[in-house]
């Protein structure tokens, strides 16, 4: 584990990003945990977390031109990490978003920022179903660019739809990497390091035994 994904769960404990307990998720299982990028809502907490995607894309996402971040909760992820890379990595990297809805006035259009070229690393919080990274394909290849990757902050590394977790599907379907800053290994280890986190280790375990990939 790198000092800067120890950092992130440190300031993701700290901001209640990361909770231990019980919780339904949308797929229906019950997690020991929680992650929830939305509570990063702070301009200290969004500009460490754009560190920290910067970092890792540098780190280890596949060769890039540019940034693009899917409606809604991409959009201050991308932004956040453009910033970094500009600031903290000298990459001055264009960047773009998309709308929800179809503007009809002004310059019009779903997609906002620099216009979508060469090879595009979606960046994005937590890939559940996959359902944003294909909408931002179909945008993406609209315009003649390349999906390059995608960067989540988390990797859950449980099952999907079905044997495959649903980064492994996202992945296989759309033939590209996909990277994240933290799964659910990084934070097990994490637990593991720290005295008085047995029962949350021993959860976390239980559920990856049931429902990991």
């Amino acid at each position: 584990m790198q000092d800067y994904q120890r950092d992130l769960i440190d300031f993701a404990l700290e901001r209640d990003v990361l909770r231990f307990g019980d919780f339904q998720l949308k797929s229906g299982r019950q997690s020991p945990y929680f992650f929830n990028t939305g509570l990063f809502n702070t301009g200290e907490a969004l500009a460490r977390l754009g560190s920290a995607y910067a970092r890792r894309a540098v780190e280890a996402a596949p060769a890039f031109d540019m940034l693009f971040g899917p409606a809604y909760k991409g959009i201050p992820l991308v932004a956040a990490t453009a910033s970094a890379l500009a600031r903290e990595h000298q990459r001055d990297c264009p960047w773009a978003f998309n709308r929800k809805e179809e503007k009809d006035h002004g310059e019009g259009g779903t997609v906002v920022g620099a216009p979508l070229s060469g090879r595009v690393l979606v960046v994005d919080d937590v890939i559940s179903a996959g359902t944003s990274v294909a909408e931002s394909v179909d945008l993406i290849e609209a315009a003649g660019a390349t999906l390059a990757g995608v960067l989540v902050a988390l990797d859950r590394q449980e099952r999907g739809q079905a044997e495959q977790s649903a980064t492994e599907e996202v992945a296989a379907r759309h033939g590209v990497p996909v990277t994240a800053i933290l799964t659910l290994d990084t934070l097990m280890g994490y637990l593991a390091d720290r005295p008085g986190r047995e029962d949350q280790l021993a959860a976390m375990a239980h559920y990856r035994a049931e429902y990991g990939v």
